[in-house]
Formats: C-alpha cells, sequence, structure tokens
C-alpha cells in the first residue's frame, strides 16, 4: 500500500513538472522579441559580474543600448567559453559579443565591423626575471583554452617568431579562464600568462605591485560581433544601430566609462565587412563623420580622462560574497534533490532490467549502464542539452537549460544506483525467496516486503557516497551555462580578482555535504532493526 502511494506522489510530480515546462513555454512565445548576448562572465571589463550581483561590462553596456534603440528584450546570457558555437548554432544566443576576436575566425562567424583593436600580451611576476619575450625560452606560460593569446602561438596565422617561442617554452599550458591562470601566476605554478590587453589592464589595476606587463605584444588583433553564419539581417540591424551610436556621441561616452579610448575603434569609414557585404549608411545628422572620429578616438587628452575614469567593481565583504552565492545555492540544491528524486526510482527499474531473466531488457540494460558510467557526465550534459536540435532540428526555450541539467544528472545517476541496487539484492540469500515461497508470497509481496528493506539497508553506506558526491558534481551544469553556486563564485572571483569566493563556496558545499551526510547517518540508525 505504501509503495502505491510513493508512485503516485512520483507521477503526480512528473506531470506538474511537464504542465510548468509548457506554461513556461507558452509565455516565452508571447514575449516581446529577445537579444540574447552570450558572454563569458569572467571577463572584465568586457563582461562581469558586479557586486550587486549584477552582470555588466563594456560590451554588455552597448548592447542594452542597441537593445533599447531598437525595442528589444536584453537578455545577457553567461556561456561555457568552450560551447559558444554550439550554442550560437542552436540558437540558444543571438550572437557572441564578449570581446570576440574577428582575426583568425574571419570564414566561422558572420561579423561586425570591428570595433575595438586589441592585443595579446604577457603578464609575468614582478620578480620573475622576464623582461622581454626571449626570457620565456625554458618557461611555462599559460593561456585561456580556445583563446587569441592560443592562436597567436599555434595557430595557422601565427607568426614564425611566435611559433619559434612557443617551441621554446617548456610547457604551454592552457586553463579554463583568466582568473585561473592569475591564480596559477600568482602561485608561481606558471611563470607567465598571455591575454588580452584589455583584460590584463582591469586585473592590473589592483595587482601592479605583483605583476607586470611587458612591453612587447604578441600579437594585434580587432573585435567584432560574431553572429551565426548567414544571419546577415541581424547583423546589420545592430551595425546600424552602433553606427548611429558613434554619430551622437553614444557610443563614445560608453566607450570614455569604461576606459577603453586607446582601443576603440568603430569608424564610419568601414564600408565594407569581412565577408564583403556593404555596411549599411547612418541616417545623416550634419556631423562629419571624419571629425567626429577624430573626436572620438584621437583626442589624447580624452584618453588621459577616460583611463582614469574606468569604473572599478567594489570590493565585497564576505557577508556580500555569501549574499551573492546564496543564490546559486538554491539552484544547486534544486539540482540535488530534484536528480535523487528522479534517479533513485529510474536505478531501481534499470536494475530490475539488469537482472531479468529475459535477454533483451538484460542486454539494454547493460549497454545503459556501461555507457553512462563510461563516458563523463559533463559530456553526457552536452549532448542532453545540444541533441534536439543537432539530431532533430528542434530549437528549445531557455527553460530546457534546467530540465537538461536535470535529465542529464538523473540519467548518470540512475546508472550508478542501479548496480548498488543490484548487488544489494544480489546479496540476499536465496533461500529466503524460497521461504517466501513456501509461505505463499508471490513474487511483488517477496521483493517488496522481504527482499527490498534488507536490501535498503545493506545499500545505505554507498548510496550515501553517490549522494555526497552528486552535492559536488552540481557544480558540472556550468558546463550548459546554468548559474548554480560554483559558476557563480568562479564569476565573482574573477570580477573581484580574489579566491576568497571560491573558499566561500568550498565552505557551502563543506556544510551542504555535512548536512547531508547527518541526515543519511539518523536514516541508517533508524533501520538498525533489521539487525
Amino acid at each position: 500500500m505504501d509503495n502505491t502511494r510513493i508512485s503516485k506522489k512520483f507521477v503526480y510530480l512528473f506531470i506538474m513538472a511537464v504542465f510548468a515546462g509548457f506554461i513556461f513555454v507558452g509565455n516565452t512565445c508571447q514575449a516581446k522579441q529577445e537579444f540574447i548576448v552570450g558572454f563569458d562572465a569572467e571577463f572584465p571589463p568586457y563582461g562581469y559580474m558586479d557586486e550587486n550581483g549584477e552582470y555588466t561590462g563594456f560590451d554588455l553596456d552597448l548592447a542594452a543600448e542597441v537593445c533599447k534603440r531598437n525595442g528589444w528584450t536584453l537578455v545577457k546570457r553567461p556561456i561555457s567559453w568552450n560551447t559558444k558555437d554550439s550554442e550560437l548554432e542552436s540558437g540558444a544566443i543571438s550572437c557572441i559579443w564578449n570581446g570576440f576576436t574577428m582575426n583568425g575566425r574571419e570564414k566561422q562567424y558572420t561579423w561586425s565591423t570591428p570595433y575595438v583593436d586589441n592585443s595579446q600580451v604577457v603578464i609575468t611576476r614582478n620578480d620573475s626575471g622576464i623582461k622581454e619575450l626571449k626570457d620565456l625560452s625554458g618557461k611555462i606560460l599559460a593561456v585561456q583554452t580556445d583563446s587569441s593569446a592560443l592562436a597567436a602561438l599555434e595557430g595557422e596565422d601565427a607568426t614564425d617568431e611566435n611559433k619559434a617561442l612557443a617551441q621554446s617554452l617548456k610547457e604551454l599550458q592552457q586553463v579554463e579562464d583568466y582568473n585561473s591562470a592569475f591564480m596559477n601566476l600568482e602561485s608561481g605554478m606558471v611563470d607567465a600568462i598571455a591575454m588580452d590587453i584589455g583584460v590584463a589592464a582591469y586585473q592590473l589595476s589592483s595587482k601592479s605591485d605583483i605583476f607586470i606587463m611587458l612591453d612587447e605584444k604578441l600579437s594585434s588583433e580587432e573585435y567584432g560581433i560574431g553572429f551565426k553564419l548567414g544571419n546577415t539581417e541581424l547583423r546589420d540591424k545592430v551595425q546600424l544601430t552602433l553606427l548611429d551610436m558613434l554619430e551622437d556621441g553614444t557610443f563614445d561616452s560608453i566607450v570614455k566609462k569604461w576606459g577603453l579610448g586607446d582601443s576603440a575603434c568603430l569608424s564610419l569609414e568601414d564600408t565594407t565587412y569581412i565577408d564583403g557585404g556593404r555596411v549599411p549608411s547612418p541616417g545623416s545628422n550634419g556631423v562629419d563623420n571624419q571629425d567626429n572620429t577624430d573626436n572620438n578616438l584621437e583626442d589624447t587628452d580624452t584618453q588621459d580622462n577616460v583611463k582614469s575614469s574606468a569604473p572599478k567593481a567594489g570590493k565585497m565583504s564576505i557577508a556580500q560574497i555569501v549574499k551573492q552565492l546564496s543564490t546559486g545555492l538554491a539552484a544547486t540544491v534544486g539540482i540535488f534533490v530534484l536528480t535523487l528524486l528522479f534517479s533513485m526510482p529510474l536505478g531501481l527499474v534499470v536494475a530490475a532490467a539488469r537482472m531479468s531473466k529475459y535477454k533483451i531488457p538484460q542486454w539494454i540494460a547493460k549497454i545503459y549502464i556501461s555507457i553512462l558510467r563510461g563516458t563523463p557526465l559533463m559530456l553526457q550534459l552536452i549532448v542532453v542539452f545540444f541533441a534536439p536540435y543537432y539530431v532533430f532540428k528542434i530549437s528549445t526555450p531557455y527553460a530546457y537549460r534546467f530540465y537538461a541539467v536535470i535529465i542529464g544528472f538523473s540519467l548518470n545517476y540512475s546508472a550508478y544506483f542501479a548496480e548498488i541496487y543490484r548487488s544489494g539484492i544480489q546479496s540476499i540469500p536465496q533461500g529466503q525467496r524460497e521461504a517466501a515461497q513456501i509461505m505463499g508470497y508471490n513474487r511483488g509481496q517477496t521483493f517488496f516486503r522481504i527482499i527490498f528493506p534488507q536490501m535498503v539497508k545493506r545499500v545505505l553506506p554507498p548510496v550515501t557516497n553517490e549522494v555526497i558526491t552528486l552535492v559536488k558534481d552540481t557544480s558540472l551544469a556550468f558546463a550548459l551555462s546554468y548559474a548554480e553556486m560554483f559558476t557563480l563564485a568562479k564569476q565573482v572571483a574573477a570580477a573581484q580578482k580574489s579566491l576568497v569566493p571560491l573558499f566561500v563556496a568550498g565552505v557551502f558545499y563543506y556544510i551542504f555535504n555535512f548536512i547531508v551526510a547527518l541526515l543519511m547517518e539518523r536514516i541508517e540508525k533508524r533501520l538498525d532493526y533489521y539487525k
């Protein structure tokens, strides 16, 4: 009777979740046009999280003004840089607007004209003894994965000098983000790091007593806005709006706000895109284009003022950091609870198929378990999220990102729970089944009244281990750009140029795991009467 009630509750919860999903999708379809900007939230000053928990930056300010003038709703969507192409191709984002280097990627995207001149520079410690690029020989240099710095050293268009420099290194190490690069440099794990000059300047603003920037540059390139290949209509609308902003001085104001006067390069003189298309002409407002460009970008006095007016992220107290991460904690708890809610009963079904006397369900369960235990969870999450588009050409709403996280985690953990359940069930002596049969119990009664209670007691310790592992694995949701606690901690750490948010997140995880372990221990004690 109790088992029937539990099953009904699961069914009701599932129906409610599906119904809520339909309501969300319906509301999304009725909303006005969204302009979804994909950006790396650990890339100040172009895009990052400020002390108020808001995403801000030079590129996001430009995007906000473009949306305002077109009547669009701006959606700021932090993305994992490694999956940016899939996000754009599947329609999850409208563009990549985040200090996105055009050089070397000319044919991969539909580009705006360049709006920032950028350089790749090398940062090292003051006491490293490295003063020139040639001093890097035999040293360890860190760069971000799929970054312009990496392309400048090993890409097809890398200069012979840079290729020789890369060959002379002891190791060219790739890291997840720029904050990780600075952590490696500060701890002495690497000798130098290479990155965009804008990001380097932002980081050095508070650490100039520790690090120095070499005068020599690895390369120079240009930033543009990357749209899905062929999406010229949206590109032209954004381009025309930017040029209007340049004419009326709004672009220059945003440049001044962020202190990028030395590198901003948007120009009315650019009349042809990289792909050969014609740049739309803004409406004439009586301003001489050349003079306007000169006033925007060439005035030395203005540039000096710009440098001093760049906004700096305010230092956050521990209490503020805790408050910021608490929003991500709710997402982490949600992933944890829903994963257990679906994976534990699903694991029982898979275990039953695995022990079936029929070969077909037995082999299906074996293959299922083999794939889900034998491949990385992060890969499984990516497959679940992008498969509807790449396999079935179905564009999914943003809400599906959360559903994909839950589906991916539930499928993965059900495979582990299935094997734990199977070992527990098979550990029950066969004599108990035979005795139950003699007493007149059918197979269902034998399982749920005799085998199942003993199995629960025996598998509780390994199940507890899996549950604790799940708490930590929730951080892998970042692969789908779902903002759980650890993702937020990395974003805050990048903006604050500090490791404190990561340590605070570690304390959160420890407390969470401590509570989970305590609850599981109490459950285990309650089952001691089965001894």
